[in-house]
């Protein structure tokens, strides 16, 4: 008869400590994902096996449930199967032609756990989040955002009715997460209004922004929110990290396009409900915030890339068009001053004379499309003209 036992993250490394001083030795499931490697263990070792990764990663996408039902029966009789509670409802139906019982390990509870659990579930609570403004901090918040964004100002204009839709409804406990997804070429402004918040917000901290274009791999989502507890990779994955370390509610995705179907089904849960869980069944909560999704598809494979269900929680969807060259003007107007200042600042007041009309009139606008390229011409220019 085959068993699977349950812990929990209070439990999970005291009951490591106790079965490795008895002669166990511990693996994740992730680290076996062929017969091969499943061959290659010792027959006179005694393993436990965390199946933790494994069933988060069926419960996002269950086609992937054969393959796992065919791997488990690879296995000999030196193998005792381990799960993290948190999954228990989910695993027991899911894999109920698996395992013939399930139980509970027996481990005394780590109280050191349950402190961390107890500051994660009180850390949201310090970040600044765009529900939490008053009316008269909202007001400067759309100032800053319009001044930062140059451009696109029907985007402008339906982002605040958006924001202000969203507040109310998420107080209400009606609308979770204020979901952006910003199509468009390269270099047209996406990226930069997940920055504009971000700044608007007055964040002194980094933007939590992830790069999905590093998530197209099978394994992607135990990347994304890290491996069972006591394995390498599992403090949590990075999403959870880079939310962590901002001070403010929002969140970046670039190259949404290139990730693992995992992941998209991932994102379907957290759009809905407005929490992050990670492979150790962490809970954060992120509702309230805003997140900024960014892909270089086109319109029409759109549908054909995202899942019906996925696009239907997306609460903007919007085409990114080049900058017309009098916003691109006023954005090298801008920057030009953001540098002189800032250079002023750190390095020196001593400056050449009419550095910034300089500087402007040796770029040409129409001839720059990418927005990251006008914004290089702009820095080499001032290091050109600096140093004469």
């Amino acid at each position: 008869m085959s068993t699977l036992f349950f812990y929990t993250k209070q439990q999970f490394f005291n009951f490591k400590s106790t079965q490795t001083a008895e002669g166990f030795e511990f693996l994740s499931m992730s680290k076996l994902l062929s017969s091969q490697r499943i061959d290659e263990l010792d027959e006179c070792q005694q393993y436990y096996v965390d199946i933790s990764s494994m069933v988060a990663l069926v419960i996002a996408d269950d086609s992937q449930l054969l393959n796992f039902e065919q791997l488990c029966g690879s296995f000999g009789g030196n193998i005792t199967f381990i799960c993290d509670k948190a999954y228990e409802a989910d695993t027991k139906y899911l894999l109920r032609n698996v395992f013939d019982d399930f139980s509970d390990v027996e481990a005394e509870s780590d109280e050191t756990l349950a402190e961390k659990e107890e500051m994660l579930s009180t850390k949201p609570d310090s970040v600044k989040k765009i529900t939490n403004l008053d009316d008269s901090e909202l007001k400067s918040f759309f100032e800053n955002f319009n001044t930062r964004l140059y451009g696109h100002e029907r985007f402008k204009k339906e982002f605040k009715e958006l924001v202000n839709s969203f507040r109310v409804f998420n107080r209400l406990g009606e609308h979770k997460i204020l979901s952006l997804f910003l199509m468009g070429d390269s270099g047209v402004g996406k990226t930069e209004v997940a920055r504009s918040i971000h700044k608007a917000l007055g964040s002194k901290a980094k933007l939590a922004k992830i790069n999905f274009g590093n998530y197209s791999s099978h394994d992607a989502l135990n990347s994304l929110i890290g491996s069972p507890l006591g394995y390498i990779g599992s403090d949590g994955g990075e999403l959870l990290k880079r939310v962590h370390e901002s001070d403010v509610g929002l969140i970046l995705i670039d190259e949404f396009e290139k990730a693992d179907n995992a992941v998209f089904n991932y994102f379907l849960d957290v759009l809905e409900n407005g929490k992050i869980v990670n492979s150790q069944a962490e809970e954060y909560d992120v509702s309230g915030y805003i997140i900024v999704f960014t892909s270089n598809i086109t319109k029409e494979n759109f549908k054909s890339k995202i899942s019906p269900e996925l696009r239907s929680r997306f609460d903007y969807k919007g085409m990114f068009n080049l900058l017309t060259d009098v916003d691109k003007k006023k954005f090298v107007h801008f920057r030009v001053n953001q540098i002189i200042s800032k250079y002023r600042e750190f390095v020196s007041a001593d400056i050449p004379d009419k550095l910034h009309d300089n500087v402007v009139a040796e770029i040409d606008v129409p001839r720059y499309t990418n927005m990251r390229d006008l914004n290089k011409k702009i820095k080499d220019t001032f290091v050109s003209l600096i140093k004469t």
